[in-house]
């Protein structure tokens, strides 16, 4: 039996006092951390946002098995937000798509949360109306024409039923019922509401696909109005895809049981309360990348070196090598190590000692 087949569904219930601590603990670190960002210059607060929001987007694609480009991601969300930075890209549409979710979700937080929103969302998350190799139902509820929707696991043959979600005929009602609790304003916690909103989405699952990602996205919204803010500083997402097996776990025991979601909301403010705690390694990312930007500030550089220290900066993926250069800033190989033992005779990058087939570089670090 599935939670929604009880009869008073959807009348969550829960054990406050096992949630009480967990609650005080997470409003202890939201606080701290809008003081920490208040104390930083807008274009501190701006990079540590960028960041924030690019976690969100890749991680919570990831989470579906789903691969997004970095640079894409990034280029997009400051494309957006109006945010300068080095070397943007061209961007994918289906990287768009995703992006232009999120912000929807976190900067107009205070909207009503409609239908046609998340018809909006959908199709922007499935630009070609398809899914992977198959055509889905694109800005509209499921119709239940491919039979009941399940959420699978298995070889073919041997697949594992986790989930089977309500029937199709039911989802103008069941949505409207989330939608008009979604927006009344109600005696609960707000962060408790991004929970219970998580899952009952989730549990409905209206949409072909994309579920999941939308789910996040209305904790996410729902976050925001808890934190009365536009400004993005961590990600829950980022936090589910490190936890992604007790994530799964937690949603398949909460939607096989009974309407006391207590166990779910513990592990949901838990996950939360881990991810603001991992906010430090965002601020401190930044921090460092501000120094850098400081100290660079002395040197002699052109906009192809600005935009590759940038990279750097943000986490090479491998080695810098000369090959590596020449295909990310679109030269000759010439051109990349002219380029690279300027910054040498800078002392901004290093020859790293630690060999190799080819010679790789660092940049110098700072105190």
């Amino acid at each position: 039996m599935y939670i929604y087949q009880y009869s008073h569904w959807p009348h969550f219930h829960w054990d406050q006092n096992r949630l009480i601590n967990t609650l005080a603990d997470l409003r202890h670190k939201q606080g701290r951390l809008i003081g920490q960002m208040a104390g930083l210059g807008f274009s501190l607060r701006a990079e540590a946002m960028l960041q924030t929001l690019t976690l969100e987007v890749l991680k919570t694609s990831e989470i579906e098995g789903e691969i997004l480009d970095q640079d894409q991601v990034r280029s997009s969300i400051a494309k957006r937000l109006g945010i300068e930075t080095f070397g943007l890209v061209p961007v994918d549409r289906d990287v768009d798509g995703v992006v232009e979710m999120l912000l929807d979700a976190t900067q107009q937080y205070d909207k009503p949360l409609t239908k046609d929103r998340l018809f909006d969302w959908h199709a922007a998350l499935f630009p070609t109306g398809r899914s992977g190799m198959f055509k889905i139902m694109v800005g509209d509820w499921r119709n239940g024409n491919a039979g009941p929707m399940q959420v699978i696991s298995g070889p073919l043959g041997k697949e594992r039923v986790h989930f089977q979600a309500p029937d199709a005929s039911v989802l103008d009602h069941e949505m409207q019922a989330f939608l008009d609790w979604f927006n009344s304003e109600i005696a609960l916690d707000p962060v408790v509401k991004a929970g219970i909103a998580h899952l009952w989405f989730v549990t409905i699952h209206p949409f072909d696909d994309g579920n999941g990602r939308i789910a996040r996205t209305i904790a996410d919204m729902q976050l925001a109005r808890a934190d009365r803010s536009a400004q993005r500083f961590y990600s829950m997402s980022a936090q589910i895809r490190k936890e992604r097996n007790a994530y799964y776990d937690a949603l398949e025991k909460t939607q096989r049981g009974d309407l006391d979601i207590t166990n779910w909301l513990e592990w949901f403010l838990g996950c939360l309360d881990r991810a603001l705690s991992a906010t430090d390694e965002i601020l401190s990312s930044v921090l460092l990348k501000a120094r850098y930007w400081e100290w660079l500030s002395t040197k002699t550089l052109s906009e192809r070196q600005r935009m590759m220290i940038n990279k750097l900066l943000d986490g090479f993926d491998g080695k810098l090598t000369t090959s590596k250069w020449a295909k990310i800033a679109k030269c000759s190989q010439d051109t990349a190590l002219r380029d690279i033992h300027n910054l040498i005779e800078q002392g901004v990058l290093i020859k790293d000692e630690s060999g190799g087939r080819s010679t790789s570089y660092l940049l110098m670090t700072i105190a």
